[in-house]
C-alpha cells in the first residue's frame, strides 16, 4: 500500500483550503446541541465546498463516523450510484468530538471534526 493511504490528511490552513482540500474534506452537519440519549441526525458531506467526482476512476470509497476515538458507523459507497451527503442517526449520552473520515480511491483518507454538545 502506498504512503498516501497510511496517513490521514487534513487541510494545511482550514481557513484557506486548496481545491484538492475542498474536494476531499469531510464536513459534518448536525444540531448545535442535543439532549442526552435523544436521537439526532448527522450528515457528512465530502466536497461540500467543491464537488468531489463520483465516477469509476475517481470516487469516495467509504465514510466513517467516530465519537471521540470509537468507530460508530461506516458507509461503503459505490461509484456513480451514491449521492452526498451520507446520513447517520445517533443518540449519545455525553458531549465529545464527532470525527468523519473518508477515503478517496486516488487521494487517500481525509478527516474533519465537529464538537458535539449534549444538554
Amino acid at each position: 500500500m502506498s504512503e498516501l493511504f497510511d496517513v490521514i490528511n487534513y487541510p494545511k490552513d482550514p481557513a484557506n483550503k486548496s481545491d484538492l482540500e475542498k474536494k476531499h474534506y469531510p464536513t459534518i452537519d448536525m444540531p448545535a446541541s442535543v439532549k442526552a440519549w435523544e436521537p439526532f441526525e448527522v450528515k457528512v458531506t465530502i466536497g461540500k465546498e467543491l464537488a468531489h467526482p463520483n465516477e469509476g476512476a475517481h470516487f469516495i470509497q467509504w465514510v466513517e463516523l467516530y465519537f471521540n476515538e470509537v468507530l460508530i458507523s461506516r458507509s461503503e459507497l459505490t461509484p456513480t450510484i451514491y449521492e452526498m451527503p451520507v446520513d447517520f442517526r445517533l443518540k449519545l449520552g455525553k458531549s465529545g468530538t464527532l470525527r468523519a473520515r473518508a477515503r478517496c480511491n486516488l487521494h487517500g483518507i481525509w478527516e474533519g471534526s465537529a464538537e458535539l454538545k449534549i444538554n
